[in-house]
């Protein structure tokens, strides 16, 4: 056998064979058609950009480049490309309308019409000048351009998207189911259905579409951080950082708008950790950057932050309504102005009002906000009945719909959803124990009302407190309660008129305890009340209290 041998073992190649390895050698070298067909748009610009230095220019090269930097995300690289290409004399004139593409993408929308309208007519150009229309709120030229689309897959997919965008969730939905009946291959469509169904609430429905997708491409970045969305709302947001890690772990270099995603999405996933440094440079890079800073500012009390982020923000979609319409009802009762509250009002109707969103439950609750702050409570609880069973544990809801309840005089199921309520932030709002110590004493029970008082610190608010538990309970016959608190009023400011209410509310007790429905031993505390007064009436009464006291055997000392 080894003599046999007919290639050597070492050495002595033949210049047969040494071209026959040359030939395998060059079929070796990845071609940039390769890349391209499998998508590998970072492999194809290293190529070219080696070809480049190497000198060894592919056909096209400079339009290859932009081409690839542009589906890699680097807009501005793209950008430089197109841009020289549009300097030399010999430039095609299809660049015009790449280079408006790229300038659409980094947000020079100006410049994009600009440049597009250098740009010979064709479908790719009409279909740019259909999404520029949509950012210039031209609905003259939208609906142009709109009639130029055609019956082709490019156009019905530019035709979905602006739907999208402009919150047509279903009849995006309509457009992509047609296209996918008539493409079955086309399992990206699968992302954009999954994505109209999250918008339109349906996240289980988003979940079972996705997963279809997620099965062929499980490294999607777009479809990954939909499902860690889609988690967010059905259970949490561990749950959905969970899914994110995910995408962490398999997101490169090559994927930079992935990575401002992800940490924008972060944020919303840990309840607002790290807003201050992760939102504000995404602030129009993200459109939801800046909903969720101006939500962020709002949990931490920050109003008048919030309110500067959004005053200029124009709404577009019900989110951002319901978004400015809450930020004018918070600033609005924090400075008493009418003007941010009539604001909105008319934020809260206009989405509660639309076809599109009167049956939804954010369209439901924006219609209970715009009776509340009308005062109409009947109304609101209308809306409210109709939603409740989606927030039996929510505070935030259950504090809205007890002071509903309590406004129309319904005390006693007022008092029990008021009791339901764990936040300690709600719980120490002055609105919160106003309102349940007034549903205490209308149900008879002045006594945790009192006690409630006995919590608080010396404060404006305690004082306030102390006023409406005189009051309530001198007007509901509870007037012992109403006497130790017209009592305290007195001593903390002794030159009112508190010692008519005092006076009242001991006479009051002494009634009671002649009709049998207060016990004697009372009286011991309402002379004891009645001498913490400098008033000359007081030994007039004092006298007759002890002359019935030493008639009926009572024991006053």
């Amino acid at each position: 056998m080894i003599l046999s041998r007919i290639k050597p073992a070492v050495g002595g190649e033949t210049p047969v064979s040494i071209s026959e390895k040359k030939k395998k050698n060059k079929t070796k070298v990845p071609r940039l058609e390769e890349y391209l067909q499998q998508r590998d748009y970072l492999g194809a610009l290293t190529l070219l950009e080696f070809q480049r230095s190497i000198g060894e220019k592919e056909e096209h090269a400079d339009l290859w480049i932009g081409f690839c930097a542009f589906h890699l995300g680097d807009y501005k690289r793209s950008m430089e490309e197109y841009k020289s290409l549009t300097m030399k004399p010999e430039c095609p004139a299809d660049v015009w309308v790449y280079l408006a593409c790229v300038l659409f993408f980094l947000g020079l929308y100006k410049e994009a019409e600009e440049a597009a309208s250098k740009a010979p007519v064709s479908p790719l150009q009409n279909r740019l000048l259909f999404h520029l229309a949509h950012k210039f709120n031209d609905e003259k030229k939208l609906m142009g351009f709109h009639q130029n689309l055609e019956d082709v897959t490019e156009d019905q997919l530019s035709l979905a998207s602006i739907h999208y965008m402009r919150s047509h969730y279903q009849e995006a939905i309509d457009i992509y189911k047609r296209l996918l009946l008539q493409n079955r291959d086309f399992l990206a469509l699968k992302v954009y259905v999954a994505l109209c169904y999250y918008k339109l609430d349906y996240y289980d429905v988003s979940q079972e579409v996705l997963a279809v997708y997620l099965q062929s491409i499980p490294d999607s970045t777009i479809a990954l951080n939909l499902k860690a969305c889609n988690h967010f709302r059905l259970y949490n947001g561990k749950a959905a950082e969970a899914e994110l890690k995910n995408l962490i772990d398999i997101s490169s270099c090559s994927f930079e708008f992935a990575k401002e995603l992800i940490r924008h999405n972060l944020v919303v996933f840990r309840g607002g950790e790290g807003a201050l440094q992760v939102l504000p440079p995404l602030i129009d890079v993200i459109p939801e950057a800046r909903l969720n800073l101006v939500i962020y500012y709002l949990r931490q009390d920050d109003v008048q932050e919030a309110y500067n982020l959004i005053q200029d923000l124009v709404p577009t979609t019900p989110q951002e309504y319901i978004l400015k319409g809450v930020v004018n009802a918070a600033l609005g009762q924090e400075i008493g102005s009418r003007d941010h509250l009539k604001i909105a009002q008319q934020f809260f109707q206009l989405v509660g009002g639309s076809a599109s969103e009167c049956d939804t439950i954010p369209g439901r609750q924006c219609m209970a906000s715009c009776f509340f702050l009308l005062r109409q409570f009947e109304d609101v609880l209308i809306y409210l009945n109709s939603v409740k069973g989606y927030f039996y544990n929510d505070d935030t809801f259950n504090f809205n719909y007890a002071q509903a309840k309590a406004a129309l005089g319904n005390y006693k199921e007022a008092e029990e959803i008021f009791l339901l309520i764990q936040s300690e932030k709600i719980k120490n709002d002055y609105v919160y124990l106003s309102w349940l110590a007034r549903c205490y004493i209308m149900n008879q029970k002045g006594r945790l009302a009192w006690e409630l008082y006995l919590k608080m610190g010396t404060s404006s608010d305690s004082f306030s407190l102390l006023q409406l538990i005189a009051n309530d309970c001198y007007k509901m016959g509870q007037f012992y309660y109403a006497a130790k608190a017209f009592d305290a009023l007195e001593k903390l400011d002794p030159g009112s008129n508190y010692w008519e209410g005092k006076r009242g509310a001991c006479v009051g007790i002494f009634q009671l305890i002649l009709a049998n429905k207060e016990s004697k031993e009372t009286l011991k505390e309402v002379v004891l009340l009645l001498r913490n007064s400098g008033n000359p009436q007081v030994e007039y009464i004092i006298r007759a209290l002890r002359k019935w006291a030493k008639d009926n055997r009572v024991l006053l000392s």
